[in-house]
């Protein structure tokens, strides 16, 4: 067949990726972003890819090479603990045998959209809406004549508004704040070692510190704590203000350890995001819609807490794009393309699930158990297994999570 015209809505990881992948293949394709240029900057903290999703997804398109310039191989050292530091889980860092590496999300964009033609991506292309016909409506212009749209804008997609109009986020009880200190080598040296190149996650009952470094030496700081889904406008201070928010915070973690209060007494003026994480309900499913699809955040929604998210986004663009390209070299028109499309659906939604019941289960565990934190670890670690681990084997690895968790606390550690 000859290639069908094909919108790709948001220049993220999914979006980029599938568009990677298709002009592997000489497949045209335009990629609407609602950003007005690529502002690296703006994209946050690291995070690690995933053997079998988000590293397939980067040999898939030809992108290890350039992987291998950005990934920190050191950088998958991970520290959780309680506020007060009190270790309960430490692993790495480790070396390229166990390809999880990082790279920061903001190398991470700059390799996609730089590896696609030129000319593909259309900036400062903010969606409204999508109309019958497949016609795309944006703030300043109208676009129409697509005969496949692909939804790979986020959490409030204007593409699942169009393929299942009921279909809405839903709040997950968690307001989130990001912060930054660069030159942290020298600002904190000390939270630097405790750092050690990777991430530091602390807990406390319906609070959750996260600091992690990145590729240039600066630390990405986040803190989340349960909040009404309308804590901005009624916490009392401006949630924009880097002096109230710091403040805020610091009254927050009152009783937390100094090291761990020093992560926002030292954060700098140039980064200050609230915003509130979100979730789609776990198993949502659509109908199918010829024409059209989402992808990513707009097809499974979640929140930060199990690692998922860019991996799971990245195994969706790889089986995405594969589909496209078996549709189209196999010559059978854009029927062809639908059933392709219909069974990368199919497919996707109870690979998702699995996903999805994770983050829902390993969220509501940090933020809604009440008691000691040292009893949630355990739980948590078996939420992680029940993704992994064949159901069969589920009582075998609560055995084994248990007596792990037994003797690291009660007979080495005297933690307890």
């Amino acid at each position: 067949m000859s290639s069908p015209k094909i919108a790709i809505i948001g220049a993220g990881p999914a979006g980029c990726m599938i568009g990677r992948i298709l002009s592997l293949s000489n497949i045209p394709f335009t990629i609407y972003e609602s950003d007005t240029s690529p502002n690296y900057r703006s994209q946050g903290g690291t995070l690690d890819l995933h053997p079998g999703t988000g590293l397939a997804a980067m040999k898939d398109a030809k992108l290890w090479d350039e992987f291998l310039k950005h990934a920190r191989f050191d950088g998958d050292y991970i520290l959780m603990a309680d506020k007060n530091l009190k270790p309960f889980i430490q692993m790495g860092p480790s070396n390229k045998l166990s390809e999880r590496p990082e790279i920061d999300r903001a190398d991470l964009r700059r390799i996609l959209t730089e590896s696609l033609p030129e000319g593909t991506i259309k900036w400062g292309h903010r969606l409204q809406r999508v109309e019958d016909g497949n016609t795309l409506v944006f703030e300043h212009t109208t676009v129409s004549g697509f005969d496949f749209i692909i939804g790979c804008e986020g959490a409030w997609s204007k593409v699942r508004s169009y393929i299942s109009p009921l279909a809405k986020p839903y709040y997950a009880g968690v307001g989130f704040h990001r912060l930054a200190i660069p030159d942290a080598e020298h600002a904190v040296p000390n939270l630097c070692k405790v750092v050690n190149h990777g991430s530091v996650f602390a807990s406390s009952n319906g609070q959750r510190m996260g600091i992690q470094q990145l590729g240039d030496g600066s630390l990405h700081v986040s803190w989340c704590s349960r909040r009404p889904e309308n804590w901005t406008q009624t916490c009392g201070y401006n949630p924009h203000n880097i002096h109230q928010v710091k403040s805020a915070i610091l009254e927050e973690m009152y009783d937390w350890s100094p090291q761990l209060r020093e992560a926002i007494e030292k954060a700098d003026e140039g980064v200050c995001d609230p915003k509130n994480l979100y979730m789609l309900p776990v198993g949502w499913k659509w109908k199918h819609r010829r024409g059209a699809t989402i992808t990513g955040d707009a097809a499974h929604l979640m929140a930060p807490f199990a690692g998922e998210g860019v991996n799971v986004a990245f195994d969706d663009a790889r089986k995405l794009a594969a589909a496209i390209i078996r549709a189209v070299q196999g010559d059978g028109g854009l029927d062809a393309l639908d059933k392709e499309v219909q069974a990368f659906e199919e497919e996707m939604f109870p690979r998702m699930e699995v996903y999805q019941r994770q983050t829902d289960e390993v969220t509501r565990l940090w933020f809604f158990s009440e008691g000691a934190m040292s009893d949630v670890v355990p739980k948590v670690m078996l939420a992680h297994a029940k993704a992994k681990v064949p159901t069969v084997l589920l009582p075998l690895a609560w055995g084994l999570v248990n007596s792990y968790w037994f003797v690291k606390t009660r007979l080495l550690s005297g933690y307890l």
